[in-house]
């Protein structure tokens, strides 16, 4: 297994790879085990228009890449060593530095900026057309209370910058 310092190594070169939409859109998360991008300013945040992060964990550093989980299509040509690296739909765990699967990962994350254009109401909108809606873009729209998918462990969600959550059928926290 990869020592903390290992993974703190592949937490700065993912980060670095995020780092330049950040501030072309807005930085939600910067601690030393979490960097997340928004698409939208604090007042208009929902999960919705979340673009990405990257957190640090036990075993293993994860990036997520939400215009991947909107736009399938831009898995398109992804080589089978990244997509061996996804866990889900728009994220990707890595134990060690690996700059060719880091190089196409930063490619992938350029094409996602792209078809989103840093736009909040672009991935809101795709969402809830694939019926993705995270649910306080749906919360208007539900009734009655929520039920929980299991009974199972809470765990930490990048979305809620880590808190440590329920996981619900109409999405996390």
């Amino acid at each position: 297994m990869a020592s903390s310092e290992d993974f703190g190594a592949v937490f700065r070169r993912l980060r670095d790879i995020l780092e330049p939409y950040g501030r072309r859109m807005h930085v939600s998360t910067d601690t030393a085990a979490l960097y997340g991008v928004d698409m939208a300013v604090e007042a208009k945040r929902d999960p919705t228009t979340w673009f990405g992060g990257v957190r640090l964990g036990k075993r293993y550093v994860s990036y997520y890449l939400m215009p991947v989980y909107v736009e399938p299509v831009l898995l398109e040509g992804a080589s089978p060593a990244l997509r061996r690296r996804m866990q889900g739909k728009s994220c990707f765990n890595f134990t060690s530095v690996d700059e060719a699967l880091f190089s196409e990962l930063a490619e992938l994350t350029r094409r996602g900026y792209e078809r989103a254009a840093g736009d909040a109401a672009w991935e809101v909108a795709r969402r809830g057309e694939h019926g993705l809606a995270h649910r306080k873009a749906m919360s208007s729209a539900r009734s009655g209370p929520r039920r929980p998918v299991s009974d199972g462990p809470r765990r930490a969600c990048p979305v809620s910058a880590g808190r440590s959550v329920t996981t619900y059928a109409s999405g996390c926290c």
